[in-house]
């Protein structure tokens, strides 16, 4: 145990260390616990979590008491996160434009989401919506992009630049839901989401459209909610009690790859390996 501790501490630093991030940029790290659940246990588990955090800002105006979650994927052109995924690699990394919401002056988020085993680490710079564009063409990345622009919000944009030029990266979907989530006031260590009518469409060209409607959207889970417990230290003994109470079994549920599959198989595109 402790050498595999110090195995993935020593991956988080070499991931951190090249932008000389803070230390409050590796408290970003964390652990996901996925599983597909039906929207009847889902219903239940509303309110045993209630009882201990509460429903997100966002969320508790909605009537669903959901938000809407918009993510454009990018990837190679020969699908390399994809396959990295797929193959069950170790250490990878997704690469997404995020947005909840349109108009002109409403911030969107470009982030490489990482993975080294069983933990999770993200970076995220927040950038004006007319700069994402000039992002994804190849500008140089200035701090002019950003909303709030900072030292840690500048090399995050600058690695995810690095990182889609890299890959020579363009969207790929569009992957659109709704996310029930509870936290607590302050404390982001530990969080539930609930991600219901998760849809998947592909996107053909490399110029982006920030649209809050799918137009030919594919279904990825059909009724199922898909569950996340996210922590950040140990698993907290009432997340325990979710899973023993609940009958919880933990599975891979991979809003992007799973997608591009369903998409595959509704010859909305082609996946040279299938």
């Amino acid at each position: 145990m402790i050498r595999y501790h110090f195995i993935i501490s020593t991956l988080l630093i070499e991931f951190f260390s090249d932008r000389r991030m803070t230390d409050s940029k590796l408290q970003r790290q964390r652990f996901e616990y996925k599983y597909r659940i039906s929207e009847t246990k889902a219903l239940a588990l509303r309110q045993f979590v209630s009882s201990y955090m509460d429903l997100d800002s966002y969320g508790a105006l909605q009537p669903d008491l959901s938000y809407p979650v918009h993510s454009l994927y990018l990837d190679s052109p020969n699908y390399q996160t994809y396959t990295d995924t797929i193959n069950g690699n170790r250490n990878r990394y997704k690469l997404r434009v995020r947005y909840y919401e349109n108009g002109e002056n409403a911030p969107v988020y470009l982030e490489v989401k990482r993975r080294f085993d069983k933990v999770i680490a993200k970076k995220r710079a927040v950038v004006h919506r007319d700069a994402v564009q000039q992002l994804l063409d190849g500008q140089f990345p200035m701090h002019s992009h950003l909303t709030n622009p900072s030292p840690e919000q500048f090399e995050a944009l600058q690695y995810f630049c690095d990182t889609q030029m890299r890959l020579n990266a363009s969207p790929k979907t569009h992957i659109a839901y709704r996310r029930e989530a509870y936290e607590n006031d302050g404390n982001n260590s530990v969080r539930v989401t609930f991600d219901r009518h998760v849809y998947s469409e592909a996107v053909n060209n490399r110029i982006v459209t920030f649209n809050n409607v799918t137009d030919n959207p594919i279904s990825v889970f059909g009724s199922e909610v898909i569950l996340e417990l996210k922590f950040t230290n140990r698993f907290p003994e009432w997340f325990k009690h979710i899973v023993q109470s609940y009958g919880l079994k933990q599975e891979s549920a991979a809003k992007y790859v799973d997608g591009l599959i369903q998409l595959h198989h509704n010859q909305k595109l082609s996946l040279s390996h299938w």
